[in-house]
């Protein structure tokens, strides 16, 4: 089925970020961007295709140049209808044409910048996701043309979202929230993950998510891997249960975990609990314009590592969201882009402990003029389940 972005975005909202695209791409160096279907496409145009073929979509954008839309004449009739579509001039082409020719022609290379030193002719940006057998194809219509990805050349692209996105994103988070409050309510003990994984899926469903990306149920010494793929292991009083679960929710992404109990917790399982909470705290404590990306993952970790539990931290502490569930900016050490208000991320500390169990607890943070703001607020201290 053809997909489309959610009301309250319009053809003039689309216009305005395909201008954006253009002027950031130009700011880069880029002669131009080419985007084939994926979050980009859906973001920039409203549009996803009714199928992902072997047939060429692309969305043409160069600096001073109007929008293109590159389609496969047999799915010109979806994108007439895409919400972006006012804003974009389509081209069609049938089978038997070759529509690496018809890109080209869009482009005309030889009034294109050039790359930056080194660099074979003109610099494209290019969708991560594009296939392979379409950039060989425009490399052989576009002879000396180099190309850098865009999660590489505009990592930035979509991380500052506006009103209407923050508040989409706002409503995702809260109906994840509400799959939690009612996940606490089902059986652990005795179940399997995949049937609380299941149950799960099912509340995230019916809270309004359109698509579920993930719903982990990592238990007892599970809970040490944080990408656990959950299994057939029956869930025991006494364990530690990681839940981490999200997808999208009128084209928005969710993603929050939770760390419940099954019966009453050790002291040393509660005391390991506590020091994550009071570090996704200090995580979202650091929340501000300005800071660092790395700020974020420095003091959560710190809080971790000063009590002797460093080396069982083993990712970055979050990473955005917005049309994907995970994408730039990514809060980890090393990471210098200053926070902008209306950034999203998520701040999730974990501590694993192998062959024991696993913590980890995580709420999306927005950022805002003077601080941050949580996108999930379910309990964060200990919870105990049946």
């Amino acid at each position: 089925m053809t997909g489309t972005a959610p009301a309250p975005f319009t053809a003039d909202d689309y216009r305005t970020r395909m201008d954006r695209a253009a002027r950031q791409a130009a700011g880069a160096g880029l002669a131009g961007l080419l985007v084939a279907p994926g979050p980009d496409l859906v973001w920039l145009t409203g549009y996803t295709p009714t199928a992902a073929t072997e047939r060429l979509t692309l969305l043409v954008l160069a600096p001073g140049r109007e929008p293109v839309l590159v389609v496969p004449t047999l799915e010109a009739p979806d994108a007439e209808r895409a919400p972006g579509a006012p804003a974009i001039t389509l081209r069609d082409w049938t089978d038997g044409r070759d529509p690496y020719a018809l890109t080209a022609a869009l482009l005309d290379t030889d009034g294109l910048p050039p790359g930056p030193p080194g660099a074979p002719g003109a610099l494209l940006g290019i969708s991560d996701n594009a296939w392979a057998m379409h950039l060989l194809g425009l490399q052989k219509a576009l002879p000396g043309t180099s190309y850098a990805s865009l999660t590489e050349a505009l990592p930035m692209l979509r991380a500052v979202k506006d009103t209407a996105e923050l508040e989409l994103m706002a409503a995702a988070g809260a109906a994840a929230d509400a799959a939690f409050e009612e996940i606490r309510k089902v059986p652990f003990a005795g179940r399997r993950e995949t049937d609380v994984a299941a149950d799960l899926a099912a509340l995230l469903r019916r809270t309004g998510h359109s698509q579920v990306d993930f719903t982990i149920v990592a238990s007892g010494p599970n809970g040490a891997n944080p990408h656990h793929e959950n299994g057939d292991r029956v869930i025991e009083r006494g364990d530690m249960v990681v839940l981490d679960f999200g997808g999208l929710k009128d084209g928005y992404g969710s993603d929050t975990s939770r760390t419940v109990h099954v019966g009453e917790p050790t002291d040393e399982e509660r005391r390991v609990h506590d020091l994550v909470r009071e570090a996704q705290e200090a995580g979202f404590r650091a929340v501000r314009p300005g800071a660092a990306c790395q700020d974020v993952d420095r003091a959560a970790r710190a809080v971790i590592t000063d009590a002797g539990y460093g080396e069982y931290f083993i990712h970055r502490t979050g990473h955005g969201i917005g049309v994907t569930t995970h994408e730039p900016p990514y809060m980890i050490e090393g990471e210098e882009q200053p926070l902008v208000p209306g950034m999203c991320f998520s701040v999730e500390p974990g501590v694993y402990l192998p062959g024991r169990f696993g913590v980890r607890i995580e709420d999306i943070v927005t950022v805002t003029e003077d601080g941050g703001r949580r996108l999930n607020n379910t309990v964060r201290e200990m919870v105990t389940v049946d």
